[in-house]
């Protein structure tokens, strides 16, 4: 599969989030993130439901929602109104995460486990048959433009070992720090999407950065 691009959304001009939506569409990107975070589960908060209905109503990307928050069950079913087709949960934040994916599969959405920087991989052995994709933190949730922490290249190394071997057809994803110096590296590691907010929202031309991460391999 070729590797997929998807911009986050948190990194984004607000005051022209629709223009923002609408680069985005116009380009080579094949996805929409959104970080949606709730101040306890994570030091920030983004945004909720009213804001992620705007931007389904004008998106024509998939809208891949990451979950940093507590008690994730309790919004599924409305991330489901809302129009969201990929939903990634937090294994920190699940205290029965079998449940929690099977639930979101009910709703015909792809069901994901993300983990923190901390977190091994290896935590996921039980789960990994069942998730469509797994979401690596490659920076501590909660804010935009920090450094990418090199030894999830490890991560990324255990995880797609375990995925040939057991012959599971999980994605990898990776959000954090992703820029023009790393990846190219995470994509021959085994990454299938690619999540980049300020490499893609902070460039003078968006759709040549799009581009450039999509293609320039």
């Amino acid at each position: 599969m070729k590797h997929l691009i998807a911009p986050s959304l948190l990194s984004a001009d607000f005051l022209n989030l629709g223009n923002q939506i609408d680069l985005i569409n116009n380009s080579n990107a094949d996805l929409i993130h959104l970080d949606v975070m709730d101040g306890v589960f994570v030091p920030n908060i983004s945004y909720g439901f009213p804001v992620i209905s705007a931007v389904k109503r004008q998106a024509k990307k998939i809208l891949d929602a990451h979950l940093m928050i507590v008690n994730p069950d309790n919004y599924i079913e409305k991330f489901a109104e809302v129009g969201v087709e990929m939903l990634s949960v937090h294994y920190e934040a699940c205290t029965h995460l079998h449940r929690t994916i099977e639930h979101i599969k009910s709703l015909n959405i792809k069901a994901g486990v993300a983990i923190n920087p901390h977190t091994s991989v290896n935590l996921l052995e039980d789960i990994l048959e069942d998730v469509d994709f797994v979401l690596i933190m490659s920076v501590n949730p909660g804010f935009g433009g920090q450094k990418f922490i090199d030894r999830t290249f490890k991560k990324i190394e255990i995880l797609n070992k375990l995925r040939h071997i057991n012959s599971y057809n999980f994605e990898i994803e990776v959000d954090g720090g992703v820029d023009f110096s790393n990846y190219k590296n995470l994509v021959d590691s085994g990454v299938d999407i690619l999540v980049a907010g300020n490499t893609i929202f902070k460039a003078i031309d968006i759709n040549k950065a799009i581009d450039r991460l999509k293609f320039d391999i």
